[in-house]
């Protein structure tokens, strides 16, 4: 067993770099999404109709199955809850 230490759960778990990064960006999304649901008190099917997808496809946002979601798709459920979505590009240390 390794003593490796990692900033990120997801720095540990993907296999490279990018996936990390993808993944990151992709689950911050999705939790800022989730806050958005709870803070508005939406239901799924409301949230859906908002958002122009399936009930089904809510549930998923709210079980956290990040795997499920894309960078886009996330970035305009984000926008149809008018959100703000901001990228920043940081060197690396």
């Amino acid at each position: 067993m390794s003593n490796e230490k990692f900033a990120n759960v997801w720095d540990a778990i993907e296999d490279t770099p990018e996936e990390a990064e993808n993944m990151k960006l992709r689950s911050g999304l999705m939790m800022a999404l989730k806050t958005h649901l709870a803070r508005t008190g939406l239901s799924q099917s409301q949230a859906a109709k908002l958002f122009g997808v399936t009930q089904p496809r809510i549930s998923d946002l709210m079980r956290g199955k990040v795997n499920l979601f894309g960078l886009d798709s996330l970035v305009n459920m984000a926008a149809a809850a008018g959100l703000h979505v901001e990228i920043r590009v940081l060197e690396t240390a």
